[in-house]
């Protein structure tokens, strides 16, 4: 084996033993076992439930689908010939996978100039914001995991133009979690973690 290929081997296993695979809680389709695991999640929804008024249960079965709670998820790399990469699909970054412009409104409007999407309280917040948003601006309810979710994938003006009618497979995410947010409501009603 010559030197380059060597030198290259030896990189890629050394940078690779720094690099967490995931940081997300384990057994992620029960909500009470999450708040075990991560103490500081429970405090960040119930900041948010009592500032906004969006129920834990809708915000943990959105960042369940946003990032699996990671907090640094991002988008996959897109490819050209499969092999040369090109660059991440979207800004979105963190637990909300909030895009760049979004999170610099929310910055603005909250006065967090320092908020990260890869914290917990802020990533939270910054929903709560987002769907306080979507229900003035378009009537949903904060409890309509659905159509809050809708609005926050297509953005609300994607949202008023029905751009998701035509995006089966969207839609189909968006059942999945009402039917995740009503067993994580269940969850929740009977786990002392989300009431510490």
């Amino acid at each position: 084996m010559s030197r380059w290929v060597f030198a290259l081997v030896a990189v890629v296993i050394v940078g690779s033993c720094g690099v967490r695979s995931t940081d997300a809680p384990r057994n992620l389709d029960n909500a009470c076992s999450i708040l075990e695991q991560r103490k500081g999640y429970a405090a960040a929804f119930r900041a948010t439930e009592r500032k906004w008024g969006v129920p834990m249960h809708v915000q943990m079965a959105i960042i369940y689908q946003e990032s699996k709670f990671q907090s640094n998820a991002r988008p996959p790399f897109q490819y050209r010939l499969g092999v040369i990469p090109m660059g991440r699909q979207s800004s979105a970054v963190g637990y909300s996978q909030a895009l760049d412009g979004t999170w610099e409104d929310y910055k603005k409007a909250s006065g967090r100039s320092s908020a990260r999407r890869t914290n917990i309280r802020h990533a939270s917040d910054f929903m709560g914001w987002y769907m306080d948003g979507s229900k003035r601006e378009l009537g949903i309810s904060l409890s309509d995991t659905r159509n809050q979710y809708l609005a926050y994938h297509d953005g609300r003006s994607g949202y008023r133009r029905g751009t998701y009618k035509s995006k089966g497979w969207l839609l189909n995410v968006a059942a999945s979690l009402e039917q995740r947010a009503a067993r994580y409501r269940v969850q929740l009603s009977n786990c002392r973690a989300a009431r510490r």
